[in-house]
C-alpha cells in the first residue's frame, strides 16, 4: 500500500497537480534564493498558491529570503530555518549537503541535474553604449569602469569572475602571467565591490556608478523592463559562462517541520510548463524545449563554456580562486 501511494502521488503531479498535504503539515514554508530574484519568485509564488489551493483546496504561504547565495548557505548553517534552496551556484548547495542540511544525492533528487533553469553573465551599459562595450577585451580599457558585487559573497559575482578568466584563458591560449595581467587590471576597474547582485545594480543604475554592469541576463532585462530601453542596453559578449541555478530540499529543516511534501511540490513546480514559462518571461533560459522555443527572439545566441570545462570542478575552483590566499585575494593585493 505505501509504494501504491507514492506512485499515485507522483501520477497526480504529472499531471499537473499536486499530491494532498495531511492536516499536520505545515501550510507555510521560506524560501532562501540569491539576491537578484526578488521579482522573480513574487510571480513563481503568486503562481504556485493559486495552483496549489485550485488542486488541493489549502491555502499555502511561501515566504523570501534573498542575500547573496555564498551569504545564505551559511545563514542556514547558522539557524535560518529555510525550508528549500533556489541558488545560483551549486557549491552554496553542495555546503549544505556536506553539514548534512541537504542529502548528499541532491542532484538526483529533480531533473537536469535540480537545476530547472539558467542564466549568463553580460554586459548592461547606458543608453547609445557610449564607451562601445563590444565584449571582454573593452572590460580592461583606462576609460571603463565597471560594476559587479564582491566574488567573496556573491555567487553572481564568482560568475563573472570564472567568465572573464575563460575569456583570457582562450585568448592568450592559457598563458598564466598574460591571464594574470588581464585580470589584475578586470578587477582594478571596479570602483567599488558591493556584497551582492541587487546592491550592485543600484549602485549602477541609482547612483549612476560606472560604465557596465556585470550581472545574469535575467537582471539586466528587469532593469530595463523596470527604468526603459530608453536609459540602458543589454550586450552580449561573444562567450559567456554557464550558469546554473540549482534547487533543493532543506532536508533537516522540512523533516524537522513536517514541510517535506509542500517544499517539494514548490520545487516541482517550476518543471512544469506553467513555471517554466514564468522563469522565462523573467529573463531565465530554460529547459523545457517547447517553452525555450516560444521566447527564443528573447534569448541571443552564445555561446557558453562551463565550470567543469575551463576550470575543473566546483569544489576546485572554490579552493584555489575563492579560499583564504587563493587566486583571487592574490590578484586583489594586486590592483
Amino acid at each position: 500500500m505505501r509504494s501504491i501511494s507514492i506512485l499515485t502521488a507522483a501520477a497526480v503531479f504529472a499531471l499537473g497537480g499536486f499530491a494532498t498535504a495531511s492536516a499536520e503539515e505545515p501550510t507555510k514554508i521560506l524560501n532562501a534564493s540569491y539576491d537578484v530574484s526578488r521579482e522573480l519568485f513574487v510571480a513563481v509564488d503568486k503562481a504556485f498558491v493559486e495552483k496549489y489551493a485550485k488542486d488541493t483546496g489549502k491555502t499555502v504561504t511561501i515566504d523570501q529570503s534573498h542575500a547573496g547565495s555564498s551569504k545564505q548557505a551559511r545563514s542556514i548553517l547558522e539557524g535560518l530555518d529555510a525550508d528549500v534552496v533556489t541558488f545560483n551556484q551549486t557549491t552554496d548547495v553542495q555546503v549544505l549537503a556536506d553539514k548534512g542540511f541537504v542529502a548528499a544525492d541532491w542532484q538526483a533528487k529533480f531533473p537536469n541535474h535540480a537545476s530547472p533553469y539558467y542564466s549568463l553573465p553580460v554586459f548592461l551599459v547606458r543608453a547609445g553604449n557610449p564607451k562601445n562595450i563590444k565584449d571582454w577585451d573593452d572590460l580592461v580599457r583606462d576609460d571603463v569602469k565597471l560594476v559587479f558585487p564582491n566574488p567573496k559573497t556573491s555567487g553572481n559575482a564568482r560568475y563573472t569572475y570564472l567568465a572573464a578568466m575563460a575569456y583570457a584563458k582562450e585568448k592568450f591560449g592559457n598563458d598564466d602571467a598574460k591571464v594574470e595581467a588581464f585580470m589584475k587590471k578586470f578587477l582594478s576597474n571596479v570602483p567599488v565591490f558591493d556584497t551582492g547582485g541587487r546592491a550592485a545594480t543600484t549602485t549602477f543604475v541609482e547612483r549612476e556608478v560606472g560604465d557596465v554592469l556585470i550581472t545574469f541576463e535575467t537582471e539586466t532585462m528587469g532593469i530595463r523592463k523596470e527604468f526603459g530601453d530608453d536609459k540602458f542596453q543589454t550586450v552580449t559578449p561573444s562567450v559567456s559562462l554557464l550558469a546554473d541555478f540549482p534547487v533543493a530540499v532543506v532536508d533537516k529543516v522540512a523533516d524537522k517541520r513536517g514541510s517535506r511534501q509542500l517544499a517539494t511540490d514548490y520545487l516541482n513546480f517550476l518543471y512544469t510548463p506553467e513555471g517554466q514559462t514564468i522563469l522565462a518571461e523573467n529573463g531565465n533560459r530554460v529547459r523545457n524545449e517547447a517553452v525555450a522555443a516560444k521566447f527564443a527572439d528573447s534569448f541571443p545566441k552564445v555561446r557558453l563554456v562551463t565550470v567543469d570545462e575551463v576550470f575543473g570542478s566546483w569544489a576546485d575552483v572554490t579552493k584555489k580562486q575563492f579560499g583564504s590566499d587563493g587566486v583571487l585575494d592574490r590578484l586583489l593585493a594586486g590592483t
